[in-house]
């Protein structure tokens, strides 16, 4: 039984319209030849919404027991509504909590660390010929209390699940293509990311653009599961993030801006002086000033103004990755 863990974010189920592409997506996975499990978060805006009401009914300092109870609900209407999805379709579904997909934590609520996955339940109802939706982003004390594990906690379920069943991949499908060389909203050139590695991923995080949750990639990365990130919405092919990633050298950019300043960033693998000083004629070609506050052999970092942080990272995608 090859088994691969696909994960939906809340935008790809946002309606039923996405619902069903959702379990369209499942399905043509099963036709493949995989067992597909199905993790899901709450739709979107939905977690914030439930923290809106929370905050009507138990004012500004709630029992964060009975946060997470209610926080819990969100993943579990998407996970009902994909089973339902799946069974329309023809396909035999069942939807889990966190609690029943086995997924044991400690007592921290709203950030309970995964102690262990009892996957004897998933892999009875695989057995069975059902595909399991799991309410992602929760799991159950030693006490037995619904705890949660943090915002993009869905992540962490799927990778700790896919351990578990020594699943072949984790998929991670969002309203986003994949990783990109910049962020294509400021760098209309960026291009899209074939292989990364879990390093230069957690480096991206670090450095403020957490593509996924960081526990989530640093657990993958202990445990060397291969993580697919790719769309809801179209069927192509996405980022692989594995330990040996793609090429050696510049990989991609990340903008963030602090305090008074923006730091821009490139992420690589074996970065050296000859990195640094194409980024800093990069700078002086555009007539940004710049100076260096990191280096590494994995990112090199540039802070300069506000106004200028976008002209430097236009600059600096033009030096690294012309086409």
């Amino acid at each position: 039984m090859k088994i691969i863990i696909i994960k939906f974010g809340g935008s790809s189920l946002a309606d039923p319209g996405r619902i069903r592409r959702a379990a369209a997506m499942v399905l043509r996975e099963r036709k493949r030849g995989f067992s597909p499990v199905a993790v899901v978060s709450a739709p979107a805006d939905s977690t914030d919404d439930l923290l809106k009401l929370a905050a009507l009914a138990g004012g500004n300092n709630p029992s964060l027991r009975e946060i997470d109870a209610l926080l819990a609900s969100g993943e579990q209407i998407s996970a009902a509504l994909v089973a339902l999805a799946l069974a329309y379709e023809g396909a035999a579904a069942i939807s889990l909590t966190g609690s029943q997909a086995g997924i044991r934590t400690d007592a921290v609520f709203s950030a309970a660390a995964v102690l262990s996955v009892d996957a004897h339940r998933l892999r009875r109802e695989l057995k069975a010929g059902r595909v399991p939706v799991v309410a992602g982003f929760q799991g159950v004390s030693p006490r037995g209390e619904i705890t949660t594990l943090g915002r993009g906690g869905s992540d962490l379920s799927a990778v700790v699940i896919a351990r578990a069943l020594k699943a072949a991949r984790c998929e991670f499908r969002t309203d986003v293509k994949g990783i990109y060389t910049a962020h294509p909203a400021i760098v209309p050139g960026a291009r899209k990311i074939k292989a990364i590695s879990y390093e230069e991923v957690i480096r991206l995080a670090e450095l403020g653009t957490e593509v996924r949750q960081l526990r989530a990639v640093k657990y993958a990365a202990g445990h060397r599961i291969p993580l697919h990130l790719r769309s809801s919405f179209h069927d192509e092919p996405g980022t692989m993030v594995t330990a040996s990633g793609g090429r050696r050298g510049a990989t991609c950019l990340s903008i963030k801006k602090e305090g008074g300043c923006t730091l821009v960033s490139v992420i690589g693998r074996g970065l050296n002086k000859t990195h640094l000083a194409g980024m800093l004629r990069a700078a002086a070609s555009c007539g940004v000033k710049a100076d260096v506050t990191d280096f590494s052999s994995g990112a090199a970092t540039l802070r300069t103004s506000h106004a200028e942080g976008e002209v430097l990272l236009k600059a600096l995608h033009g030096a690294f990755f012309r086409r």
